[in-house]
């Protein structure tokens, strides 16, 4: 016995066997050669053929050739193994028993009891077939699997699985005849790999063992398939206002770069919802475009104006997004998106890549240009704002275009250190100014929408009003220039001295005419359309890191930080509206920033000094401790958050003294698992709290497969920018590993605050017993989640609970809530389903 390997240029499978048989007759050997070339010369004469076995028989009488012991063939990308493989020479039929198997080019491997195949092993018969093919999908490997008790394969393109089954689960590693979690028995399978698509005739569907669908027909594409023709996964929907539901979704693949999805929504009480989106692909970049569409059967089954949209018969949405490469430093793109109200996202559950977040309703819609270099940004943009908020009105919302920002930095080729130009420029336009009242004594409703309460003048106080934003038209351009540069003594001191100029140019058109306009001229002077604003400042920075050494393990650093800047008083606080810089938070990571106001209205001025001490430890196991104490000085000039400007900011912010509030932070994490953060301000007289946030996130692996994270803040109450309450709410998630595959997951949103927010906003309060408004000190569930999931390689199931906060009753101070129970199960290369039904509150708003 020996092993022989031979390689033949020819496509017939006996010429290898017989030219490896070793010594044989001379004529027998001449007559099978002139058999074997006449093969070959019908064949492409390229393939080659390498065949490796224990031993190769000839069998004369039979006509047969046989090769034993761990035999296989490689031909043409494909891979034939048995125990034994039998070539016929009178029917040009290839037998393969024991053990035989046969992987395709693609990687597909298909086991069987016996194989009966044609030379090329493009055709023929195999019983006890199986079928594993492994791809990746979404990033995740996906090995499915198909088998039937006799199967036909043909051309080497279609393989007939009679009474087949196919699944993607893995079968039991302890009892592999137990049925998988799901498989499709059908009377016939057909996986055609041209067209790759799989085709099931008479077909049912089990889970467990159980059979709970049939099918007479459908067909899927095969796993390697990232996208085909055909129809999607079902849709089902359900609400009081919308009535039963379903659709099933239509994908055309017309092109490899482009396609379109058509989903028809049939509803009971709506009539037909029409949703196309349109997907391109380009050389340099993508865009889409969607639209929706209804002509509503029952309009009165939502809100009348102006709650909501009772008063339409058409309804609808178009949405367009896109993004494309100039070069590698520039690109461009656009996110647009049309509706025909603020309701009809919300109350026909449509997805949109516009809505910037859950909580604040509006669809942002922006067009940009942006480009990087190595040291350098640019970026160009216009923004519109739909609000989709019953009580904000579309009139006070701003169109912003151009916003134009520019960053450069580069290193001085004699004073060293680092150099920066900066450069904004905005341009706004509202129809109506926002005024906003200060307290409910001082509030009103123009419409919907809140407002001031005008006195017996017929005029707004300013004392008890602020403007938001102006009406008419405001354009800013502002360059900065700084320089920075760090010196390190000798005994470790780090100095850092650094300089900037600042330019602000104003255009400010505003518009008295209609609406509350004219209360403007109140609050502002209308005479100026240019202002000029400049804001030189000088400063130092220094640190003294005193380190210790923990041996290997890590180290420990004690820095005091001290940081000085002068400039100039800011000027024209109050004349100059403020769109940008209106969200000022004072806390340890802004305590050492040059200008702590967050936008380009306003600036800084006079002399301030920052002081601190932070103490930082690292060690083994990625351990890491950080506190931070400082407090902030106006030691000189005008204090800039003394003084309020338009929307009072500044005020109540920690920073109106001249000895501000303290700000500190403590954040340690033992290791990777687990992190603990809390920032606070205090009182510089009393060391009240004004300011509290702390976050914990654990994660239990391996003791215990739990992983959580809790978020508590709280806000004293700020009445002189519109916060006459405190603020108190509490995030809390969690998730439980129960197996490896369930897992349990669970959230809960409280606001502590609901019953004083209640008090203070509603006109006409409410003395319903059990209100929120009559309560005292109670934590109010605003969002809730429960949800149980399953996970494997090839199924996907969650079911879940949820209560989703809503707008505010305007009356009562109560606040509506969704239930909504939701329901999706993914076969993996099958498909998916999903129901979502809202169990209480509507959607009429």
């Amino acid at each position: 016995m020996r092993r022989l390997k031979t390689t033949i240029a020819t496509s017939a499978v006996a010429a290898a066997l017989i030219l490896a048989a070793g010594s044989m007759p001379a004529l027998a050997q001449a007559t099978l050669n002139e058999t074997i070339g006449a093969r070959a010369q019908s064949g492409s004469g390229n393939d080659r053929l390498l065949v490796d076995a224990k031993e190769i028989v000839y069998d004369n009488d039979r006509n047969t050739i046989a090769a034993t012991g761990d035999v296989q063939m490689n031909y043409q990308g494909r891979t034939l193994q048995a125990d034994r493989v039998t070539y016929d020479r009178n029917t040009g039929r290839v037998f393969a028993e024991g053990n035989a198997r046969l992987t395709d080019a693609n990687g597909t491997v298909a086991t069987g009891d016996r194989f009966e195949l044609t030379d090329d092993f493009k055709n023929g018969f195999i019983d006890s077939l199986r079928v594993v093919q492994t791809t990746v999908e979404q990033g995740r490997p996906l090995t499915t699997r198909f088998s039937a008790p006799r199967a036909e394969r043909s051309e080497g393109e279609t393989t007939t699985f009679e009474r087949g089954t196919y699944t993607a689960c893995e079968p039991c590693k302890d009892n592999p005849e137990r049925p998988p979690l799901w498989q499709v028995k059908a009377a016939k399978i057909i996986h055609n790999n041209s067209e790759r698509t799989i085709y099931y005739e008479d077909a049912t569907l089990e889970l467990l063992g159980i059979p709970v669908a049939y099918l007479p027909y459908f067909w899927t594409p095969d796993p390697t398939v990232k996208r085909k023709t055909g129809f999607l996964a079902p849709r089902y929907v359900y609400s009081n206002t919308l009535g039963y539901g379903g659709s099933v979704p239509f994908f055309w693949a017309i092109a490899p770069n482009y396609d379109l999805t058509i989903s028809p929504t049939i509803l009971s009480r709506q009539g037909l919802l029409g949703q196309v989106e349109w997907r391109h692909r380009l050389e340099n970049g993508t865009y889409n475009i969607r639209a929706t569409g209804i002509n509503q059967l029952d309009p009165e089954a939502f809100l009348p104006p102006p709650y909501g949209a009772g008063d339409r018969d058409f309804r609808g949405s178009l949405e367009t997004s896109g993004e494309f490469f100039i070069n590698q430093n520039w690109r461009w793109g656009w996110d647009i998106a049309l509706v025909s109200d603020k309701w009809f996202l919300t109350n026909y559950r449509i997805r949109s890549e516009s809505l910037s977040s859950y909580y604040v309703k509006e669809s942002v819609s922006t067009v940009y240009l942006q480009g990087q270099g190595d040291r350098s940004f640019f970026d160009a943009r216009g923004y519109y704002f739909k609000t989709l908020s019953t009580y904000d009105w579309q009139k006070q919302q701003p169109i912003v275009a151009p916003v134009i920002d520019y960053n450069k930095r580069f290193t001085p080729p004699t004073i060293g250190g680092e150099f920066a130009i900066d450069v904004n420029v905005t341009s706004l336009s509202r129809e109506a100014a926002q005024f906003d009242p200060l307290s409910n004594d001082s509030a009103a409703y123009f419409g919907i929408a809140r407002t001031c309460r005008q006195n017996d003048d017929g005029l707004f106080n300013p004392a008890e009003c602020l403007v938001r934003g102006i009406s008419g038209s405001t354009s800013r351009a502002s360059v900065t220039a700084s320089w920075r540069r760090e010196f390190v003594d000798p005994i470790g001191q780090v100095w850092t001295p650094f300089a900037y100029l600042r330019a602000d140019n104003f255009w400010i058109a505003p518009d008295f005419n209609g609406y509350q306009n004219p209360q403007l001229e109140n609050f502002i002077d209308g005479d100026d359309d240019y202002l000029f604003r400049a804001t030189p400042a000088i400063g130092l920075e220094y640190r003294y890191p005193f380190v210790a050494s923990l041996g290997t393990s890590g180290q420990q650093i004690l820095e005091p930080i001290a940081q000085i800047i002068a400039r100039p008083n800011e000027t024209r606080i109050g004349s100059l509206p403020n769109e940008d810089a209106q969200s000022l938070v004072f806390d340890d990571t802004s305590l050492f920033d040059w200008d702590k106001f967050s936008g380009y209205d306003r600036v800084e001025g006079g002399v301030r000094a920052n002081v601190g001490l932070q103490y930082t430890v690292t060690g083994a196991d990625d351990f890491y401790a950080n506190v931070l104490f400082g407090q902030s000085y106006q030691v000189a000039g005008r204090n800039s958050f003394r003084q309020g400007d338009l929307a009072n900011v500044g005020l109540d912010s920690g920073l109106e003294s001249r000895a501000s509030d303290y700000v500190g932070r403590f954040q340690i994490s033992p290791n990777a698992n687990f992190a603990f953060i809390s920032r606070g301000r205090f009182d510089q007289e009393d060391f009240s709290l004004n300011r509290f946030e702390a976050g914990i996130r654990a994660n239990f692996n391996p003791y215990l497969p739990v992983s959580t994270s809790l978020i508590y803040a709280r806000y004293e109450a700020q009445p002189a920018i519109g916060f006459p309450t405190r603020r108190e709410g509490l995030l809390a998630s969690a998730r439980w590993d129960m197996t490896p595959n369930w897992f349990v997951t669970g959230s809960v949103l409280l606001d502590l605050d609901r019953y004083l927010v209640a008090r203070e906003t509603f006109v006409i309060p409410t003395a319903t017993p059990g209100a929120i408004s009559q309560r005292e000190n109670i934590g109010y569930v605003a969002g809730m989640s429960l949800g149980l999931g399953y996970m494997d390689e090839c199924t996907t199931f969650s079911v879940s609970y949820s209560i989703t906060p809503r707008d505010i009753a305007l009356t009562s101070g109560e606040k509506e809530q969704n239930h909504t129970v939701a329901f999706s199960l993914e076969l993996r290369s099958l498909g998916e389903v999903g129901y979502t039904q809202r169990l209480s509150g509507s959607d009429d708003e």
